[in-house]
């Protein structure tokens, strides 16, 4: 025989110790919001489950108030923590509506009508609303896909609000299935929602594991110092640019870019003098991307750009920009301001680099090193030699 009275003090035992976890990881992510929201929701769900405990010994209206309020409201705030875990707004005046509106007929209900049936409705409602409401950020693909965390919470609150409702429907036709009936049916429920709930909050931390998971891969994809791809990132954008190219037949472009005289900055000026030029050479050229292209940091002084479906000439048109616009910038130096002044290699992906991206790679070195020939501060494309020619020779063309 299922014991409600045990059941609830369970529920404290164990939201106590998943607030602690939250806490936890409020303490060691100070930037995830969403689980300052959870840890609240754990908390204050304990704090309802124990007003809940006494008022099945105290013959009082207040416990079971009190109960009603903290258990809405840790409803209300798991609801707010899954709308700031997706980094949107609180729908704090559609949770707080739902919430009065529920305890008015809570209190309704006990202190001016004692009707159980409708009482428990309205309890139920002020926890399904709020958990409704989430339910849709839950659904939603984020970056093409619903995380196993999401999928698992999803399904819980699912659950959660079917059985709210047979609990209603249920004690609308006629049964009993409060807590002042002592039945095995309420006890039966009370251990569903408790595991339920607990599964919930393992969602939740499903959710933030995957989340963390996803923002670790992703700064190994950083670099360090300018805050643009790096040569790993780079090398898998190519490989993929490569195979749809392969597949489709349209070309893409591929910019190297050198900071002329890099080392003499360094030796002059210091390294850190030479960290902020790299910094403010990254800023100036992401101002004249295109959205979709993507800069990475290769290494040392050196840069590349990754042109999506773009033509040589197209890609040229880009390089120009970016050497422009870091003329401008020195030509208007003075004092202590140091100019920076660059060469950029352009190539344009064909058949004979296929999915292989190091002789795209390859192709705009070779460019690049036509733009440093040819005087430095300057741009060059790739240009394979004629078919018919007996010794095909690599050249650098520049576009006029």
């Amino acid at each position: 025989m299922l014991n409600v009275p045990t059941l609830w003090m369970v529920f404290v035992v164990n939201f106590s110790a998943l607030g602690l976890i939250w806490a936890y990881v409020t303490r060691s992510y100070p930037k995830f919001e969403a689980a300052r929201y959870w840890m609240a929701s754990s908390f204050v769900g304990a704090a309802g489950a124990m007003a809940a405990l006494v008022r099945l010994f105290v013959d009082s209206s207040m416990p079971l108030i009190f109960g009603a309020v903290g258990v809405i409201a840790a409803s209300c705030l798991a609801a707010a923590g899954i709308h700031r875990f997706y980094d949107r707004p609180v729908s704090w005046r559609a949770m707080a509506a739902a919430a009065i509106v529920s305890l008015a007929g809570v209190v309704f209900f006990k202190v001016v009508y004692d009707q159980m049936q409708l009482r428990m409705m309205s309890y139920s409602l002020g926890q399904a609303v709020p958990l409704l409401l989430a339910l849709r950020l839950l659904l939603s693909p984020q970056d093409g896909r619903v995380s196993p965390g999401a999928w698992l919470s999803s399904i819980v609150i699912i659950t959660i609000i079917a059985i709210f409702i047979a609990r209603t429907v249920g004690n609308l036709l006629g049964g009993d299935f409060s807590s002042v009936a002592g039945g095995q049916a309420h006890a039966v429920m009370v251990l569903g929602l408790l595991f339920l709930s607990m599964t919930l909050n393992f969602g939740f931390l499903l959710m933030a594991m995957d989340r963390l998971r996803n923002e670790v891969a992703h700064l190994a994809l950083l670099d360090d110092l300018t805050g643009v791809a790096n040569r790993r990132h780079l090398l898998q954008r190519l490989v993929e640019e490569c195979a749809r190219s392969e597949r489709s037949g349209e070309s893409f472009s591929l910019l190297v870019i050198d900071l002329d005289g890099f080392k003499t900055i360094n030796d002059t000026h210091g390294h850190a003098a030479g960290d902020a030029c790299l910094q403010h050479f990254t800023l100036m050229a992401q101002t004249r991307l295109r959205p979709g292209d993507m800069l990475a940091r290769t290494g040392g002084d050196e840069f590349c750009v990754v042109l999506p479906s773009s033509s040589l000439r197209e890609g040229a048109l880009i390089a120009r920009r970016i050497l422009e616009v870091c003329r401008q910038d020195a030509a208007g130096c003075s004092g202590s301001d140091i100019p920076i002044a660059i060469s950029i290699g352009v190539a344009e992906w064909d058949r004979g680099v296929g999915q292989f991206p190091d002789r795209l790679i390859a192709h705009a070195d070779h460019a690049l090193y036509a733009a440093k020939k040819n005087g430095k501060n300057d741009f060059a494309v790739y240009d394979p030699a004629p078919p018919l020619s007996p010794e095909p020779v690599e050249a650098a063309r520049k576009f006029a």
